[in-house]
């Protein structure tokens, strides 16, 4: 946590801003707030570039970025964001544009979203990979004027986007296309106001097209740093290794986060295989790794070699979805370091274990008031009483300014006083911890019973034999939907049965026998998101072809 002072400028902008496009982002909560926050010390009142700029001249040797290509200290990663920067303003970009960038983990995405924060313009970072249809949707509702791209197939899109001025890429230039290698002028930076949009933050979830949600420079220098100190109660910078796409919502914990705002050290790699990342745990030594529980999960599992050493790791920490029992203890004992489950999400919420630990009744931590506050309340809207299960509630320094170009989910996610509603259920316990129970829309109806699926996960991870187990709805003719138990076991065991699975859920967990999984899907490998997620979807595509299949039969 940043310490107390009194701001040297107003925290709250003088109206809604607006990009050279003409997209209007306002901010949803209360400048009073905003201002509290700024004086509280929350916030450092100082947008992105001038914090890093700040780093480069008290440790211009300290190593900034490290990669497979090798390691860039903070004075050469200043360089070439200063070179980049020129070049994007050559190509005609501004401050108040929003720039996209879309770019495979490497020192080239760090520099890239540095550079749009040098210029004064609003990243937009989404992860790199196959497809094109949300590259079509982020930069068509988000009227960027410029994009940094590396997939030919996204780079072709260009004349279908008509608010985009440039199209950029690192290497040999091209028609139509503006080369960041060129010689060019590095740009002079100037100061940009702390309380305007510095980075859109995109989340696919359950909507239709990608949500994006803009965080201004003090919600992610202030808030989300925050949540990173707190990670690190040691001596010395973190050094962080980033296991997810950095234009994920996880992975904004990397170039504005860990090197921008807290002058650490990023360490990239752009594979997501268990020897890959073992070798660099022992080469590069960080003091954090951050990944899915399913990443986790394969190296705690992957043989371990002569010359593994993990000195300085101080924790891994997991986030995005559920952290199964098993899974956390899977990595202590092979890392022999504690595990920190992040409850965190693209529309601003944030709650981890770092204090509380993951013992028995601890659930997801307690709220920081210098990262965000947390609420539960009732349909309504009242706030509930410690132990009763409502939707839970976020705002604090962290907290984003507000939807971009979806107006009906500003509506519908923000209330009157800016906090983000975020679909999940939950309830704070007498200590103050809080405790996720699923999501709000997602519920398995089987004849008219509602099942929570997120239940069955989080009791399914305890049991010893399962490494992973996701319940899916399949649907039914006579009951709507039945529930199926995808899992992946721990290698090695006997094959679980469903009366196996059932007869552990209801005799050892005490759940009620109308929960209970009536279809069984075995797996060897999960299939997951671009991100590294679980994907549900595939699942359900999978368990409802299966059991088809089977009845067919």
């Amino acid at each position: 946590m940043t310490t107390a002072r009194t701001p040297h400028r107003s925290a709250a902008p003088p109206g809604p801003w607006t990009s050279n496009n003409g997209l209007t982002i306002r901010d949803l909560v209360p400048a009073a707030d905003r201002r509290a926050w700024v004086a509280a010390g929350h916030c450092p009142d100082r947008d992105l570039y001038s914090l890093f700029a700040a780093h480069v001249r008290r440790h211009p040797r300290r190593e900034a970025v490290i990669d497979r290509a090798g390691s860039l200290d903070y004075r050469t990663l200043d360089r070439w964001v200063r070179h980049i920067a020129g070049r994007l303003r050559d190509a005609g970009l501004d401050h108040r544009d929003i720039i996209a960038v879309r770019l495979p983990n490497g020192r080239a995405a760090v520099a890239a979203e540095l550079a749009v924060a040098a210029l004064g313009a609003v990243a937009l970072p989404y992860p790199a990979g196959p497809g094109t249809r949300d590259t079509l949707s982020l930069l068509r509702r988000s009227r960027a004027r410029g994009a940094v791209l590396a997939d030919p197939a996204d780079i072709g899109l260009a004349p279908h986007l008509p608010d985009l001025r440039a199209v950029c890429a690192f290497g040999p230039g091209r028609p139509g296309v503006h080369s960041l290698c060129a010689q060019s002028r590095p740009l002079r930076p100037r100061p940009v106001d702390p309380e305007a949009p510095a980075r859109i933050l995109v989340s696919s979830g359950t909507e239709s097209e990608p949500k994006m949600a803009a965080y201004s420079h003090n919600a992610v220098a202030g808030g989300r740093a925050n949540y990173l100190r707190a990670l690190h109660p040691g001596p010395g910078p973190m050094r962080n290794l980033l296991l997810v796409p950095l234009g994920s919502s996880y992975g904004s914990c990397g170039s504005y986060v860990t090197v921008a705002a807290l002058g650490g050290t990023l360490i990239l790699q752009d594979s997501h295989d268990p020897a890959t990342t073992w070798d660099t745990l022992t080469r590069h030594r960080p003091t954090h790794v951050f990944a899915v529980p399913t990443l986790l999960r394969r190296l705690a599992e992957h043989p371990a070699r002569p010359g593994e050493d993990v000195t300085g790791l101080h924790a891994l920490v997991s986030s995005c979805t559920g952290l199964p029992e098993t899974t956390a203890a899977a990595c202590r004992e092979r890392f022999r370091r504690p595990v920190i489950a992040v409850y965190g999400s693209t529309d601003g919420v944030n709650c981890h274990t770092a204090a509380t630990g993951l013992g028995p009744g601890t659930g997801t931590g307690r709220p920081d008031p210098a990262v965000t506050g947390i609420r539960v309340l009732d349909a309504r809207g009242r706030e509930l009483p410690p132990g009763r299960t409502g939707e839970i509630c976020a705002r604090g320094p962290m907290t984003p300014l507000g939807y971009v170009a979806d107006p009906g989910l500003d509506r519908r996610l923000r209330t009157p006083a800016g906090w983000v509603r975020t679909g999940d259920r939950g309830h704070l316990d007498e200590r103050g911890r809080l405790h996720l129970e699923g999501r709000l829309a997602q519920i398995i109806d089987r004849g008219g019973y509602s099942i929570s699926p997120a239940q069955l996960d989080r009791e399914l991870g305890t049991h010893p034999a399962v490494a992973e187990a996701v319940c899916v709805p399949v649907p039914d003719p006579e009951l709507g939907q039945r529930v199926c138990a995808c899992v992946r076991q721990v290698p090695g065991g006997p094959r679980l049965t469903l009366a196996d699975i059932t007869a552990y859920l209801e005799d050892r967990r005490g759940l009620e026998r109308r929960k209970l999984p009536e279809l069984l899907l075995h797996l060897t490998e999960m299939p997951l998101t671009p991100t590294g997620k679980i994907c549900h979807r595939t699942l359900t595509t999978l368990a409802t072809t299966h059991h088809k299949t089977r009845h067919q039969r």
